[in-house]
Formats: structure tokens, C-alpha cells, sequence
């Protein structure tokens, strides 16, 4: 079996051989939503401590920030105990500075037409905010959101995807980086709620899609490069009941995915990325694996099957699937190439009555619109591009049918705009939404995991 990759425009991970130092870390799960892990550890322990009293109840599964203090109280209890080298120093107190964007920063959109409002995720500061679909904030300020899901009964962290259920409201929203969960709310869900539902899923799942007339959800894995479907009401340790994943299938990182119900496809947009999966090698450990469901059927083969020195990068394509493709399966066809003019296609949706395909094309900055039967390197039918647009590395795209509008999240802007569903060339937004004033840096930190510093250019690198 093939794959690989990293998370979103993740490129800059295979840096990590550049890290000032080497991290261990230990990730908690609630019991009530994920499976056991086994753990295959290699070295030899040197001491064993006991936990620090903690005071109080420990909270099973923490967020991020609970997370890295648990991790430094532990270290600073170890740093009496444990010699430190001469080379070794250590900065007590508060750092002189930091570099941090407060601002939430918008990953996934969706619409919902029918209470007028407009959903997005926040990947910098872990949230799912909902907003009047008529907001339009000035450039200095700040939209006052309609409701706001956060906290640590939510599992809301990395939350990459975003789906809408059209009859009742609910929110599905898939996480890409840490919780390995996808989480559902019921439609007016507010605060430090818990899902009314946490699915269990592979490690690095990004892109959702719903065929509601098949009761089945679709799940991009990025790292694994294969597509998971489940039962739509599927729930904690439910396993896939389907798999597409292999050499043949044509995926390579995927991120966003949409359906055609009518032709029975869906279209897959991958950055290129991948890996050989060889299912019969030895298990390797140290690395990042598919999350804690090795054991269930239909689970993708993860980096531990990787095959040293399989991996390449091939140009972005739009992959196009049977609805029921499985397995090694072959995709039906592809577009790419360089007249197709992708560049980190991530978001996609799907406009049947256009018979249309749009794509948030992250680097161009600009969106992308194919038609549906595109197939081979072919030009897109229309592009939004250009500085009147305020496209900032657009990440995840939205159709409203009902009122012919088309909303995209722009990632590195803080902001989510409207055209009409028509829009091309250097078009302006209809309205935006700001997460931040527009004069506000958008740093596009997410889920830093080493740094290096360039003394030649005195920079610092930060792989995300």
C-alpha cells in the first residue's frame, strides 16, 4: 500500500532535521472516545518519578495550552533532580518576548441558508464561531460572533474541516492535527459544550464530505493519503466501512472533498505529496502513526508502514473517484498540470447545478473554478484572483445555493469574504467578516513543531 504526507502546506515539516532539539511527546485521551494505545518504546529507562500532585481532578483530555504547562511543571520538577551539561542554560521567569497571533484565524466555512448564518473553524485559538451571514465589518474592527464553541469539553483544536447538515443545522468538523476527533454539535450549540458526538479518526484527517442519501461520510487522511468513509451517525470507536488507499489511487496528501451525487463521484484535491505503504514490513516506531485504530477494519496504513526512500512530490491534481471506490482502486480521471494553475489546492465544493468545481487555491491566492468533466492539464473556466479580491491564502470554500453567493475562508487574512457564486477576474467581496482589524499581522502559526535560527540571515524558521 503507498502514502504519506504532512499537514496542511505542511511541507516545512521535513525540517524538523533542522530543530534546535529533539521533543517527547506524550498525547492523553479520554477513555469515552478513544481506544487504547499500544506504545512500542526503544531505550533503556534511567529513572522513574512520580506525577506531581496536581491538587485537584486532571482533566482527561487537556487542550494545547494545558498540555505544553503540564509538560513544563513536570520538566521543572525534573530540572532539581536531573544534572544539567555546561552547555545548559536555564531562563527563569516570563520570556522577553513572543511571537503570537491573538486573532482567531479562519480554516473551514460553511453556510447555513436557512438561519442565515455562516460557521467557521479557528485553528489559532481553537474555536468554531458562528456568525450573521450579513455581517460586514469595517476594516478597523472586529465581528461580534452570534455563538462560539471553545473549551475543553468541546475537543476543538485543529478542527480543519466543516460540514453543515442541510435538514437540522448540526456541525461536523473533522481535527487534522492533535485530537484525532471529529466532533458534531447540535445546531445552537454555545460555549464549553460537549458533542453530542466524537468520532475517532485516523491521524491527520482534513477534508469532510456528506452523501446524505447514502448516509455516509467521506474523510480525507493527509499523511496517509487514502480516504476513510463512515457511517454519517457514526460514533466514538466506529470503524470505516471503506478504504481507498493505495499506489494506484492517485492520492497524494489530500485535503478538501466534495460529492456528486447524481454522477455517484467525488473529487479529492491533493497538494502531491506521498509514500509507498508496504502493509507486511515490520511496524517502525518513533514516528507518527494513523492514530489509535491499527486494529479496526478499513484503517488506513500509516507511517510506520512507510518505505524508506519511497517518497516524491508530483504537481497538485484534482482527483475524481466512483462513489464507491475502495481499495487500490484507480481514480476515473485527474486534472493537472500546468495550465490548471494549482498551487496547495486545499478547499473544494461542488455546484451541481453549474456542474461546476471550485477550489481554494492556497498559494495562487485565488479560487479556482473547473468544470465538472474537466479531465487532463486544462486552464480552470474562470479565476478569482487579484488585490481588489483581499484573497490572503484562501483555505476552505462555501456554496449558498439560496442566495448565489460563494464564501471562502482566507487562512492568512483573518477574515471570510462573499462574492456572487459567478464572481472572476479582480473582483471585490460582497461583504467580509473579520476575525481582526485589517491592520493586524496574520502570523499563520499552526502547531509549530521545532525552530531553528538562521545566524547567516538572522531569521528564525518555524515549521508548521
Amino acid at each position: 500500500m503507498p502514502e504519506r504526507h504532512a499537514p496542511r502546506g505542511q511541507w516545512p515539516r521535513t525540517l524538523f532535521g533542522l530543530a534546535l532539539g529533539t521533543a517527547l511527546t506524550v498525547t492523553a485521551g479520554s477513555p469515552e472516545y478513544y481506544a487504547a494505545s499500544q506504545f512500542a518504546p526503544h531505550g533503556r529507562i534511567v529513572k522513574v518519578e512520580p506525577l506531581p500532585d496536581f491538587n485537584g481532578e486532571i482533566c482527561l483530555v487537556p487542550s494545547a495550552v494545558q498540555r505544553a504547562e503540564m509538560r513544563a511543571m513536570i520538566q521543572r520538577s525534573r530540572n532539581t533532580a536531573l544534572p544539567l551539561g555546561p552547555e545548559t542554560q536555564v531562563f527563569a521567569g516570563a520570556p522577553d518576548r513572543k511571537i503570537q497571533d491573538r486573532y482567531p484565524a479562519f480554516a473551514a466555512i460553511g453556510v447555513d441558508p436557512v438561519r442565515n448564518e455562516v460557521i467557521v473553524t479557528d485553528e489559532n485559538t481553537f474555536k468554531v464561531i458562528a456568525y450573521d451571514r450579513l455581517e460586514n465589518t469595517p476594516a478597523d474592527a472586529e465581528a461580534k460572533p452570534k455563538r462560539v464553541l471553545e473549551g475543553d469539553n468541546t475537543l476543538i483544536e485543529f478542527q480543519s474541516g466543516l460540514y453543515i447538515d442541510p435538514k437540522n443545522g448540526d456541525i461536523f468538523a473533522p481535527n487534522n492535527d492533535t485530537v484525532d476527533t471529529l466532533v458534531v454539535f447540535s445546531q445552537g450549540s454555545n460555549g464549553d459544550v460537549k458533542p453530542k458526538r466524537a468520532l475517532h479518526t485516523p491521524h491527520g484527517t482534513f477534508g469532510i464530505a456528506v452523501h446524505e442519501g447514502r448516509n455516509e461520510m467521506f474523510l480525507t487522511t493527509q499523511h496517509d493519503s487514502s480516504v476513510v468513509v463512515f457511517r454519517k451517525d457514526a460514533d466514538k470507536d466506529d470503524a470505516p466501512i471503506r478504504l481507498l488507499q493505495g499506489d494506484d489511487t492517485g492520492l497524494a496528501d489530500p485535503h478538501g472533498i466534495a460529492i456528486d451525487p447524481k454522477k455517484e463521484v467525488f473529487y479529492v484535491a491533493n497538494y502531491g505529496s506521498r509514500a509507498l505503504r508496504d502493509a507486511g514490513r515490520e511496524i517502525r516506531s518513533g514516528v507518527p502513526g494513523s492514530g489509535k485504530g491499527r486494529d479496526k477494519a478499513n484503517w488506513p496504513y500509516g507511517r510506520e508502514y512507510a518505505v524508506p526512500g519511497s517518497g516524491w512530490h508530483a504537481e497538485p491534481s484534482i482527483t475524481v473517484h466512483a462513489l464507491d471506490a475502495k481499495g487500490n482502486d484507480k481514480p476515473l480521471r485527474k486534472i493537472q498540470g500546468a495550465r490548471t494553475q494549482m498551487n496547495w489546492p486545499t478547499g473544494i465544493a461542488f455546484d451541481p447545478e453549474r456542474r461546476e468545481i471550485f477550489v481554494a487555491n492556497d498559494m495562487g491566492p485565488s479560487i479556482l473554478v473547473f468544470d465538472a468533466e474537466a479531465s487532463g492539464n486544462v486552464a480552470p473556466k474562470r479565476v478569482l484572483k487579484g488585490a481588489k479580491t483581499k484573497l490572503a491564502n484562501p483555505t476552505s470554500v462555501a456554496l449558498d445555493f439560496q442566495n448565489g453567493e460563494l464564501w471562502v475562508a482566507n487562512f492568512g487574512g483573518h477574515t471570510a469574504t462573499a462574492y456572487k457564486i459567478d464572481a472572476s477576474g479582480d473582483t471585490a467581496p460582497l461583504r467580509t467578516i473579520r476575525s481582526a482589524p485589517e491592520s493586524a499581522p496574520s502570523l499563520m502559526i499552526g502547531n509549530p513543531g521545532a525552530l531553528t535560527y538562521d545566524d547567516k540571515r538572522e531569521e528564525i524558521l518555524v515549521p508548521n
